[in-house]
């Protein structure tokens, strides 16, 4: 169990999905957690339950002054799907807005004190699609290809400082994201929800859609002592599909 009392961490995407199941974990560890998104009832809702301290509410790409935290996991993102030929060029700038620049800010945003500190941890969740290919949803797949090649530059940039920044790359996982491509499923193929969602397991080698519990122990670890070694790596969580 890592032990993470004294460190005050911000999750971006943090009232829904992998951000909020970071947002658990790092306050099971010990930290200090404070929620970020655009939703204010998700956000209040999961600090009533007690699985983060505090609310800051705002876009990531546009966000309000930043606590003090000494760990950031950007977790924000969202995917839309269609045929290339028919995505708009605002279709890209959304998607980069989403997945990409929300990172990028708020990084611009926490690094410096971290720098100054000698000490933090930043942790992006990418995707799988920041590592390969899908059908259909060519900007978000950019925009996570980006975001790793944002992570892997920075890395370089900052090594030898006391900070380490890392991308995970979840499969598929049950998120409300994951529930949304599975209603565009039903509706575009007629396919129901449960063949749907089976359709979409088939990715994973282990036949099954991964829990953000999983990816969420995986940024944990990451933001202790003993992942100080590990920086600038993209580190799938697929059950094998890479």
């Amino acid at each position: 169990m890592q032990n993470l009392a004294g460190q005050f961490a911000l999750v971006s995407g943090g009232g829904t999905g992998i951000g909020l199941a970071c947002a658990r974990a790092l306050k099971s560890a010990g930290a200090h957690v404070t929620i970020m998104g655009r939703r204010a009832e998700p956000l209040w809702a999961a600090v009533n339950r007690g699985d983060a301290h505090e609310v800051l509410l705002g876009n990531a790409t546009r966000p309000p002054p930043l606590p003090r935290i000494n760990i950031l996991i950007n977790a924000a993102g969202a995917a839309s799907s269609a045929p290339f030929l028919k995505t708009t060029d605002a279709d890209f700038r959304a998607a980069l807005d989403a997945n990409l620049m929300s990172a990028v800010v708020l990084t611009r945003a926490a690094l410096p004190d971290m720098l100054a500190l000698g000490a933090g941890r930043i942790v992006n969740i990418a995707s799988t699609a920041a590592l390969k290919g899908y059908p259909y949803v060519v900007p978000y797949v950019a925009a996570k290809h980006a975001l790793l090649g944002f992570t892997r530059a920075l890395a370089l940039e900052i090594a030898g400082r006391g900070v380490t920044i890392n991308a995970i790359c979840p499969g598929f996982t049950e998120t409300p994201l994951l529930a949304e491509s599975i209603a565009r499923i039903t509706e575009k193929t007629g396919l129901d929800a449960e063949a749907a969602r089976a359709q979409l397991a088939q990715h994973n080698p282990q036949g099954r859609l991964l829990q953000p519990e999983e990816i969420a122990a995986l940024a944990v670890f990451l933001c202790g002592d003993a992942a100080q070694g590990i920086h600038g790596a993209a580190l799938p969580v697929s059950g094998g599909e890479i």
